[in-house]
């Protein structure tokens, strides 16, 4: 009779987080639009209309994106159990309510947040979709939708859960802190708003945090992948960037200057997708660097070649810190920069061969600085009065809503470096915003161990068709990156030091993360192809097993 009622009771969840996941999805919440706050007022109302929240209306609260455009928000619900008041272990859930664009969907936009009829229009022409998409199609096992893989059906499996723990209070032991949080797609302002909050919480109540989970969406790490992920740990990123300063000339005069994009183009072919570069631990490796900007910064035509170039880099970490990344980027600038010349002086030879000419090597000696090292050294030139000239530059920067984080940063290295008495051909390093820890759970600590032990609990108690396996990274940069941060002073000043901006136009809650110091897992809905048109949902796997993965490592993190 038992087993008969678990199992109503698990079709039941199970159609609940189908119903609430549909219902989100339909509220379109495109990022960095108004549309966010329509669906955290969503999440909002649905916990208002609980009995616990009307008698303690203090423990559900909005939290605001400071000084946001769009006025987004995201939503805190602290769920208290009575069974044992003097249980103040805390598990912290997290995931975002916001999704990426629609215009991927052509015609069919409008009916890209309406999971039930996109599935049926797909269908008229289904053979129009990628072999694997149309095969999905046919099974039935999959709804199609933006936003319903990643990651609304990850929010519905928390917010049914803590519905079920609602309605019996009184049987339940320890406390539930859920995040919906805003603008995760883009720069996780919602997130970074809400680890302040998280701190005052545990402060103000004493709360036991005990790790944080994560239920945003699990794929296939490769084509024919057939196993399901739960991952403890989390990758990092880090963006490595380099503004190139040249030697601008007449093309008609071609060897009497340096190309920036050549140096650019030698960085590039150095770095990108360079397996040199991976981060590899227990057996797990993050994905090689790639570029995300290229770029030289001459703002009209002309035959003058470019002065400057820009590029940045995504690194993936899973225990490489910024100093490490750091020296890393310097040291191959320099190997970079010493082979331009080198190649530049072959030409140069060459064409002199050819011409008749009598060769003279070039004259510029390769020169790398991280951005604190010429900071210094322009300080050192020009005195104390830089910073204040650098500052009142800031200031109109930030009062600019079209200069971004990644805009201001290199705003920041290219005033200064104009400011250097010495002109000459330079590549300059640094970081540019966003930054994401890694989180490596080593099961070193009483926290790590018990999240560890929750979690391979629950996989190995949990009966299903699917083969279950957990790993030590989320391989997909998220919000729970945040919920740690190293402390070392050498680790995290490699950062500041090196981040223009930091404190400033990005703001980072660092002393809140290393207070928190978190371990995570992410235990997610399966699906295929998110931020594609084809971004579908498995319906089984993501309304039935998911949801009782996560809540058996909740149980196992508040009684284990």
């Amino acid at each position: 009779m038992d087993e008969v009622i678990n199992k109503e009771s698990l079709a039941n969840r199970a159609e609940r987080i189908e119903e609430l996941a549909v219902d989100l999805t339909r509220q379109r919440s495109v990022t960095e639009t108004v549309e966010e706050q329509l669906a955290t007022e969503k999440v909002h109302h649905f916990f208002q209309q609980m009995t616990y929240f009307e008698e303690n209306p203090d423990d559900l609260f909005f939290v605001p994106v400071p000084n946001d455009k769009w006025d987004r928000k995201s939503v805190i619900a602290l769920l208290r159990g009575k069974k044992d008041p003097t249980n103040n272990k805390t598990v912290v859930l997290i995931g975002h309510t916001d999704t990426v664009g629609i215009s991927d969907y052509g015609d069919l936009k409008h009916y890209a947040h309406l999971p039930y009829e996109l599935t049926e229009k797909l269908k008229e022409r289904k053979h129009l979709l990628p072999k694997e998409a149309r095969e999905d199609l046919d099974s039935g096992e999959y709804l199609f939708g933006r936003g319903l893989f990643d990651m609304k059906t990850g929010d519905a499996i928390i917010m049914t859960l803590m519905e079920e723990i609602e309605s019996k209070l009184d049987e339940f032991s320890g406390n539930i802190l859920f995040a919906a949080v805003c603008d995760e797609e883009a720069n996780s302002a919602g997130m970074r708003s809400c680890v302040p909050e998280i701190t005052r919480l545990r402060d103000e109540n004493k709360l036991d945090l005990t790790a944080l989970i994560n239920t945003d969406y699990m794929t296939s790490e490769y084509p024919g992948d057939e196993k399901k992920y739960v991952y403890v740990g989390t990758v990092g990123k880090l963006m490595p960037s380099f503004y190139i300063v040249g030697k601008e000339t007449h093309v008609g005069e071609a060897f009497k200057g340096l190309d920036p994009n050549q140096l650019a183009a030698e960085l590039t072919s150095r770095i990108n997708l360079n397996t040199e570069f991976c981060d590899t631990v227990e057996g797990e490796s993050t994905l090689p660097p790639m570029s995300l900007k290229q770029r030289d910064l001459k703002p009209e035509y002309s035959v003058q070649t470019a002065k400057s170039a820009h590029v940045y880099y995504n690194y993936a970490t899973h225990t490489q810190t910024p100093d490490i990344v750091m020296e890393k980027m310097k040291q191959v600038g320099k190997d970079a920069f010493e082979a331009v010349m080198d190649q530049l002086n072959e030409h140069y030879r060459n064409y002199c061969m050819l011409t008749g000419r009598q060769f003279e090597p070039y004259p510029y000696e390769p020169k790398v600085l991280t951005y604190q090292e010429l900071k210094e050294r322009v300080i050192e030139d020009q005195g104390n009065g830089v910073v204040d000239q650098l500052n009142r530059a800031k200031q109109k920067w930030l009062l600019d809503d079209s200069v971004d984080e990644r805009e201001y940063a290199l705003k920041e290295v290219e005033l200064l470096q104009t400011m250097w008495k010495n002109q000459e051909p330079v590549i300059i390093v640094y970081f540019t915003p966003p930054y994401y820890p890694h989180i490596y759970v080593k099961g070193e600590t009483t926290k790590e161990k018990r999240l560890l032990d929750a979690v391979s609990h629950a996989v190995d108690s949990t009966e299903s068709d699917y083969s279950l396996v957990y790993k030590k990274f989320f391989p997909y940069i998220s919000d729970l990156s945040y919920a740690s941060a190293p402390n070392n002073h050498a680790e995290v000043g490699a950062l500041i030091d090196n981040m223009p901006g930091f404190g400033t136009k990005y703001k980072l809650p660092l002393e809140d993360m290393q207070s928190l110091g978190l371990p995570v897992c992410d235990i997610g809905p399966f699906g295929k192809d998110s931020h594609k048109f084809t971004e579908r949902l498995h319906k089984h796997y993501s309304f039935e097993v998911a949801p009782e993965l996560v809540s058996k490592t909740i149980d196992g993190l508040l009684n284990g």
